[in-house]
């Protein structure tokens, strides 16, 4: 986190403390835009914005996922065109595509890519489903987590050739921070990294995302928060990239809580609510926002809390949830502990829970 940070999360900390305005109500209220795009006769809908409309012209659309399944409503004009090419990026490999139109897969190369040819006939609404075979699968299976990459970009490689190289890791799980500033340049480049990496990198985005005219995040990788569920866990990803939830987030944390009642619950943001070490002041600019969100969570029956923002490995309670800091993407490295870059190996049971919490040094 640097220096221009440090004084941005302080500065928030004392806004906050007089109420005047709503840090992240921007980036909150723009999540609820994401997914739904017109444009040349061809209306899209994808449900819970679990995947960003990347692109659209005339017989071709791309849509970047954030979850491993979703479904998405295509609605076409009159004059629209009938044949199109759909592009979907960062799904699993073995996803598949259906509906009650024709559809033919054409490529998929790189493996977390795929491209159909569908057949969309003209004034009509058709929904599709992008789902992998397991997506209800009952039985204990594995993720990866992995935050911090910032100006460590040109080494990523190597972590992501780890991953490929861990048995059984369905997805990566992200809490955010994955460049320096922002800007369009920079998270194109980061998504070309992705190409090498054999499964889907779902994530959040961190405060340095951030950007200084507004973050480009959203249209490129999606919501800022959102929730999934997989193999029968649910996963809710939240934006505290200013070291706050807004109130929007906490309505539908509030609605993720009641949903996921009875089932594992896995719960990531990029700032904690606590920093467990209190070395880089990394925590919620709020002491009573922090207990208000972790007793909602606590209270929610989470299983499991994720973090990053801070550039080490922590294993921690909050409120009686087991809690990782995990900010081992490259992001300059705190000294004293020798860490250095790593990941975490989530291996989760559906019936009992989160039985294993492994992490990974790279370095």
């Amino acid at each position: 986190m640097q220096l221009k940070h440090v004084t941005l999360v302080l500065a928030l900390g004392l806004v906050l403390a007089g109420g005047c305005v709503r840090v992240s109500q921007e980036r909150a209220e723009r999540d609820l835009e994401v997914g739904k795009h017109s444009a040349h006769g061809l209306s899209i809908d994808v449900a819970q914005g679990l995947a960003a409309v990347r692109h659209v012209a005339p017989g071709e659309l791309t849509l970047w996922s954030s979850a491993p399944a979703w479904t998405v409503t295509l609605t076409t004009a009159a004059s629209a065109p009938t044949s199109w090419r759909v592009s979907l990026q960062n799904v699993l490999p073995d996803a598949e595509l259906t509906g009650s139109v024709p559809i033919t897969l054409i490529s998929n190369q790189p493996v977390t890519r795929k491209q159909f040819q569908l057949e969309l006939p003209a004034g009509s609404t058709t929904t599709l489903t992008l789902a992998p075979p397991d997506r209800d699968d009952p039985s204990a299976w594995r993720f990866a987590v992995m935050s911090d990459v910032q100006e460590a970009i040109d080494e990523v490689q190597d972590i992501y050739q780890k991953v490929n190289q861990t048995p059984n890791v369905r997805f990566l799980l992200g809490a955010g921070d994955l460049t320096q500033q922002g800007g369009v340049e920079q998270l194109e480049r980061f998504q070309r990294e992705l190409e090498s990496l054999d499964v889907p990198y779902y994530t959040t985005l961190g405060n340095h995302e951030l950007g200084d005219d507004g973050p480009a995040y959203q249209d490129w990788f999606g919501r800022a928060s959102f929730s999934f569920v997989y193999r029968r866990v649910r996963f809710s990803l939240l934006d505290s990239a200013s070291a706050t939830l807004d109130p929007l987030v906490y309505d539908w944390l509030d609605d993720w809580l009641a949903a996921g009642a009875g089932s594992v619950h896995v719960v990531a943001m990029h700032v904690p609510p606590v920093d467990p070490v209190g070395v880089r002041n990394g925590s919620f600019a709020s002491r009573n926002e922090a207990a208000k969100l972790l007793t909602r969570l606590a209270k929610g029956k989470v299983d499991l809390t994720l973090y990053g923002h801070i550039h080490s490995y922590y294993s921690f309670d909050n409120a009686g949830i087991p809690a990782y800091v995990s900010g081992g993407g490259g992001a300059i490295p705190e000294r004293f502990d020798q860490i250095g870059r790593h990941f975490l190996i989530v291996d989760v049971d559906p019936e009992r829970g989160v039985s294993q919490v492994k992490m990974v040094q790279v370095d």
